[in-house]
């Protein structure tokens, strides 16, 4: 196109690059645009319209857009504002990022939950995330009563049945055990309300504390309890991936 922006330019604007390694990763043949490889430097795109991918990450340069990670607290409910005055993540946004309106939340905990929830003002990125026929898989740690026999972890995989239907883990793991208690981590794509107590519970064993982790390709880390944090383009990229955008 005769208009437009320098492939080289907008990957560099973008964050992605220094000019001159962008143009190397353009003729390295690692650069997509619109599904096509592109390894002409010369080549313009349209900032609004083009999809480029880097290393099959796509490349988000819309400066509007806000992509976050809040560690949400426990005692804190997961909705923008709450009519009964309860404390709620708008709460947290309204006083920490200024000029950020109008941001989903992907994914909901309990109030006695705390952990990973994604915030972000991408309507279609937050569709995909939340609809589970992308199953973009979630993991929890979880503090379970009493000590969890081996043969769980097959129990869980196979599926256990709950009142609304049958629910099976993706992944699970013993992660520490003192006596009395053991620390699991659960993974899966189940989006229903409070599905991991209900899980454990129905298997016979009861959360005492849980923490979601980890939601796709993004980590909680060593974020504290209340905390946000803008998430990397990296992250992003793997984001839209995730969700085949």
């Amino acid at each position: 196109m005769a208009e437009g922006v320098r492939l080289q330019k907008l990957l560099s604007q973008a964050g992605i690059a220094s000019r001159r390694a962008a143009e190397k990763m353009i003729t390295d043949g690692r650069v997509e645009v619109d599904g096509q490889l592109v390894k002409e430097l010369g080549t313009r795109v349209d900032p609004d319209a083009s999809v480029v991918r880097v290393d099959g990450a796509r490349v988000i340069v819309d400066e509007s857009l806000v992509y976050l990670a809040l560690n949400k607290p426990r005692g804190m409910h997961s909705t923008m504002s709450d009519d009964r005055g309860r404390p709620c993540i708008g709460d947290l946004i309204a006083h920490r990022v200024r000029g950020k309106k109008n941001l989903f939340h992907v994914g909901r905990l309990d109030a006695d939950s705390e952990g990973l929830i994604l915030l972000t003002n991408d309507g279609e990125l937050a569709h995909r995330l939340m609809h589970p026929s992308y199953a973009v898989p979630k993991t929890y740690l979880a503090t379970v009563a009493g000590t969890v026999p081996r043969a769980l972890g097959k129990k869980l995989r196979a599926g256990v049945e709950l009142d609304d239907g049958s629910v099976a883990v993706d992944d699970f793991a013993v992660v520490d055990a003192v006596p009395g208690k053991t620390l699991v981590r659960v993974s899966l794509h189940e989006g229903r309300k409070r599905i991991v107590r209900r899980l454990l519970a129905a298997a016979g064993f009861p959360v005492q504390a849980l923490v979601r982790t980890d939601i796709g390709p993004v980590s909680l880390g060593n974020q504290r309890p209340g905390s946000i944090r803008a998430l990397g383009r990296n992250e992003v990229g793997k984001l839209y991936k995730a969700v085949g955008l």
